[in-house]
């Protein structure tokens, strides 16, 4: 992909008379964290994107129609934007968080700076707090304390269309996180709707990588409650 748009602006440069300036790339990357509808936007594709165009430019290789070169390129981004407004993948370009920690190495960090990333779905849209957490393996709590003692739930909120709890369902489930209970014979299978299916993933998520608003946004059709999903009015939920 690289090399074909590098060529690219090479033809169109020649067919115009300029074929002898030299090409920069001033901006090229991926982002490691996107919307629940952007699958292909994930940590394994923006270290193999950006470790590969590392390794490839650094090669001196090229491309077919400039071959033998090494172009000066600029990865974008160096920081994650946490700030940045719009959908989750404009603030999760960067190589590192906002204070300083790799997002992960494409080979451009000093020897025993980081370990290599062991690849791992990384946080779905909401925009995730600055620094992506594991996946998990069990089934996380409910609810558990917050810093500051109070219970708090990510339900669904009640004007959100079932496309979109469903998809939010789907990646919070592919993310390893334990949605046995929400499946049929689980015991939060009932009530068998969307919306209830959707507030257990959701809130699990929430609860597993950390309880901020931002782990409950899903694309502004989350929200935070402090009222016990079980007898929650807003919507039907029963949560284990």
């Amino acid at each position: 992909m690289f090399d074909a748009q590098m060529d690219a602006i090479y033809s169109a440069m020649k067919r115009l008379g300029y074929g002898d300036v030299d090409v920069v790339a001033a901006e090229t990357g991926w982002p490691s964290v996107g919307e629940p509808n952007q699958p292909d936007v994930n940590l394994e594709n923006a270290v193999s994107y950006n470790g590969n165009l590392v390794k490839h430019v650094n090669s001196g290789k090229g491309t077919p129609l400039m071959p033998n070169r090494i172009f000066e390129t600029f990865i974008f981004s160096l920081f994650n934007e946490n700030l940045k407004p719009g959908f989750t993948d404009e603030r999760n370009f960067g190589l590192f968080r906002s204070d300083l920690t790799p997002v992960y190495d494409v080979g451009v960090l000093r020897d025993g700076q980081v370990e290599a990333p062991s690849i791992a779905p990384t946080p779905p849209a909401p925009a995730p707090a600055d620094s992506p957490p594991e996946a998990p393996s069990t089934t996380p709590p409910s609810a558990a304390p917050s810093d500051s003692g109070v219970n708090v739930w990510c339900v669904a909120k009640a004007d959100a269309s079932d496309d979109l709890l469903q998809s939010n369902i789907d990646y919070v489930c592919r993310l390893g996180i334990d949605c046995t209970p929400i499946q049929e014979g689980g015991p939060c299978f009932e009530p068998n709707t969307v919306r209830s299916h959707a507030a257990f993933a959701m809130n699990a998520y929430y609860q597993t990588y950390g309880r901020n608003d931002l782990n409950c946004n899903f694309a502004d059709s989350g929200m935070i409650v402090t009222s016990d999903p079980k007898s929650y009015k807003g919507t039907d939920v029963v949560l284990l």
